[in-house]
């Protein structure tokens, strides 16, 4: 082991301890001279010489130890090489943590999940990263610590490999199953856009796009069973089960809860419409619109032959596609296709990608991968605590020593 100091320039702190050393030379107690009869017949003598001279050592030395203390609590020392550590026990959410072997009372015993929480806390929600789980876990604990995993059967965040750590991990695979993630189910998909003018080239093709997102109205009662009294009702029912779609000119705001947005405008984006989709909307640009990132993006759409029809790529929380050719069925036949507006959904609301599930029993971690250095171990809080009981001492002290001298 070795110590080691992260701000070295702390140590400038210890020019301070001349101030006690000042102090306890400049506060003697005030000695008065009292006359006796007899010194008079005494003959006359040379006064000693004064000599520097310390008193209340004890208050001295605290006063010293607590300069010093608060200097090293500047420099930030470190521990390095502090050895292994208590062995841990990582559970997988979902596995059964009744079956771990018999562990020191000691053993740390965590959840496999960010942040590695105690078993006393709640399970962890799914997903779960498990492969990076066990890299950042190896690359934290010290290298002789040692590590038991209790894995379920089947697990998701698989790589496409088994991982190798730097060390043996007791790996065991044991009854339970992941847990599903449970996803809030995803509002009606509807879509707001934003046009120049009138007369802008794709418009209706958007707009049309819009009303097939629109509810069936066959499924509205009294219209798909025919029960409607006369043609007129029957018109007016329908009507009435028809979504007016969100479009409008640029200028126009969007509403509070808009999700998806195409921009049928050409020249940049306003401040507006980029703080909206910074804040996480969806965007899909026309053409002509400026692409507001200074990256090209990664291609999001092709066609059969393989052709780029539209980029994306991440702005802030949000995210913002372009389509790469006019919005007109000479440079994009796929505006008179059926499944266009399929096609338009599936870029602006992506599915969520699918879990990596492997089994446990193939998937035990591999010894021989990097080391990593150990993480320095922080002595502040100790030094802390040791700051804090030299004051009370010194505090002690000093009221005692006046209480003395009156």
């Amino acid at each position: 082991m070795s110590l080691g100091l992260l701000a070295p320039a702390g140590l400038w702190a210890l020019a301070a301890l001349a101030l006690p050393l000042l102090v306890h030379l400049a506060r003697r107690d005030e000695q008065k001279p009292t006359a006796f009869a007899a010194l008079r017949w005494l003959a006359a003598r040379l006064k000693p010489r004064q000599k520097l001279r310390f008193e209340e050592w004890p208050l001295l030395a605290v006063r010293l130890l607590l300069v010093v203390t608060l200097a090293l609590l500047l420099a930030r020392p470190v521990l390095h090489g502090a050895g292994a550590g208590a062995p841990w026990l990582v559970v997988m959410p979902g596995a059964d943590a009744s079956a771990a072997p018999a562990l020191p009372e000691a053993a740390e015993r965590r959840w496999l999940a960010p942040g590695f929480p105690a078993l006393t806390e709640a399970p962890p929600s799914p997903p779960v990263a498990t492969a990076s789980l066990l890299r950042e876990l190896d690359a934290t604990l010290p290298a002789g610590t040692a590590v038991t995993v209790l894995a379920t059967e089947r697990f998701d965040g698989a790589d496409g490999e088994p991982v190798r750590l730097s060390r043996r991990v007791d790996w065991r695979v044991v009854a339970g199953a992941p847990a599903e993630a449970k996803r809030p189910a995803d509002p009606p998909f509807s879509l707001a856009v934003r046009h120049a003018g009138g007369d802008t080239p794709g418009l209706r093709y958007l707009r049309a796009a819009a009303l097939a997102w629109a509810p069936d109205p066959s499924a509205t009662p009294g219209v798909a069973q025919g029960n409607a009294p006369d043609a007129a009702t029957d018109v007016a029912t329908v009507a009435a089960t028809q979504i007016d779609p969100d479009i409008a000119s640029a200028d126009a705001a969007l509403a509070d809860d808009t999700r998806h947005l195409a921009w049928l405008a050409p020249g940049p984006l306003p401040p507006s419409i980029r703080a909206w989709i910074e804040g996480g909307g969806r965007a899909l640009l026309s053409a002509d619109t400026e692409w507001p990132l200074p990256d090209e993006g990664q291609p999001a759409w092709r066609n059969d032959r393989g052709e780029p029809r539209a980029r994306r790529a991440a702005l802030g929380q949000g995210l913002v596609l372009q389509l790469t050719v006019p919005l007109a069925p000479a440079s994009l036949p796929e505006l008179l296709e059926p499944a266009f507006p399929d096609t338009v959904r599936e870029l602006l609301q992506a599915p969520p990608p699918a879990p990596q599930r492997a089994a446990a029993a193939a998937y035990a971690p591999r010894p021989g991968g990097p080391g990593f250095p150990e993480t320095p171990r922080e002595l502040s809080t100790p030094l802390l605590w040791l700051l804090l009981a030299l004051f009370a001492l010194e505090r002690w002290l000093a009221t005692g020593r006046r209480e003395v001298v009156a």
